[in-house]
């Protein structure tokens, strides 16, 4: 039902989540996108097959949406502690083609459906009331691209490969349980840890390299 779609670094701001992956990865990730319909923007990275990382933050120069951002955003001073913490890859995006069957039932954890960008939707985006992450993270976002898979043309492929992807989670057997639920090809292995804490594994030019 749900796919990997991509693991995200969200930061406090762009330039502190790119180089935060440059000192994991050794590697430059180049500019993304601007977000205008959500006040957001990114840098992105190809990490094999059509898995990607997205390096995200608030964009000061943007215009808040009025409604609730993603990943979070709308929580700059949760943002910044997360980010002292070592909380840095805080999460994955899970892809699906059927966003309305997986959110049935399951808004409380996933939020509800957002057609974007709102004057022309071309994808849909599960946001939770508040904007929060979903369980804080410890479940994916959603997003449902309507049958039209993300283009890799326009994401800088610079070698990175994605070998493995871990949770660390107080409750690994609940976490592990809801995947399974929802069949998500490419979700984390969870492990047992005092917290939610991310971990990938990369190959890249220079060797294997860890994304915390």
């Amino acid at each position: 039902m749900l796919a990997l779609d991509h693991l995200t670094v969200i930061a406090p701001t762009l330039a502190e989540g790119v180089a935060h992956v440059r000192d994991c990865l050794d590697l430059d990730v180049p500019f993304g996108q601007r977000h205008a319909y959500m006040g957001t923007h990114n840098h992105l990275l190809q990490l094999g097959g059509a898995v990607y990382l997205e390096i995200v933050a608030a964009d000061p120069a943007g215009i808040h949406p009025g409604r609730a951002r993603w990943f979070g955003l709308d929580h700059p001073a949760r943002v910044r502690a997360d980010w002292e913490a070592g909380r840095r890859l805080r999460g994955w995006v899970a892809r699906t083609d059927r966003l309305d069957d997986v959110l049935e039932g399951r808004e409380a954890v996933f939020g509800r459906k957002v057609s974007l960008p709102p004057e022309a939707p071309v994808f849909d985006f599960a946001i939770p009331d508040g904007g929060s992450l979903p369980l804080d993270g410890a479940a994916p976002s959603l997003i449902d691209r309507r049958g039209r898979p993300r283009s890799m043309a326009t994401i800088a492929d610079l070698g990175a490969r994605l070998v493995s992807f871990t949770l660390d989670h107080p409750d690994p057997a609940a976490i592990a349980a809801l995947h399974r639920d929802l069949a998500a090809e490419g979700a984390p292995a969870v492990v047992a840890g005092p917290g939610i804490r991310y971990e990938a594994v990369i190959r890249t030019p220079g060797g294997l390299r860890r994304l915390t």
